[in-house]
């Protein structure tokens, strides 16, 4: 059995709620881990006119705005999905990486299996907040982006800007994974 060669795709999203199906994902953005300038932004139209406000006040986005400027859903998720193929090499394997990526990994899943039926990504998700808990050997409360600021002192800072947050998320994940290869 051949090793497949693992992409790993760092990805973050910002919705207008946290009820996958019920709540909109307004903005997703990616990048490529290792290279970080291969990104993937795009906006897309509410699903719902759910909302709440802590969730649409801390990215400054409206439901008005996604529906003015946002691509459809099908169309986002197809332009994701052209994305993340056009960066496999042929045998790759996307590995989708986020901060916390089961709350986005769900509404990524959720898109692409309603839209387009299937998920590039698969039924999984690696999730940097547990990278960092088994690395470092820490409580899951010193697993907020903050804790780990401290310790892998990254260059970029998260700011609810969905493709801005996927790099930051990318270089914290370089960090983390760069601290597991010295403890070896």
């Amino acid at each position: 059995m051949s090793k497949k060669h693992e992409v790993f795709i760092s990805v973050d999203i910002e919705t207008a709620g946290p009820l996958v199906g019920e709540h909109s994902m307004l903005t997703v953005g990616a990048c490529l881990v290792y290279q970080p300038e291969v990104s993937f932004s795009v906006m897309l139209k509410p699903i719902s006119e759910k909302s709440v406000a802590s969730a649409l006040e801390v990215t400054g986005l409206t439901l008005e705005k996604a529906a003015k400027e946002g691509l459809l859903p099908a169309d986002a998720m197809s332009k994701f999905g052209i994305w993340i193929d056009k960066n496999l090499p042929e045998g790759g394997v996307p590995v989708f990486v986020g901060l916390n990526a089961p709350f986005d990994w769900g509404f990524i899943n959720y898109y692409f299996l309603k839209y387009l039926g299937n998920n590039p990504f698969g039924f999984t998700a690696l999730d940097i907040k547990a990278l960092f808990m088994g690395v470092i050997g820490c409580s899951w409360y010193d697993t907020r982006s903050s804790a780990i600021d401290k310790v892998v002192h990254p260059t970029q800072k998260g700011d609810h800007d969905a493709l801005h947050d996927a790099r930051y998320q990318a270089e914290l994940f370089r960090l983390i994974y760069g601290l597991s290869k010295k403890s070896k």
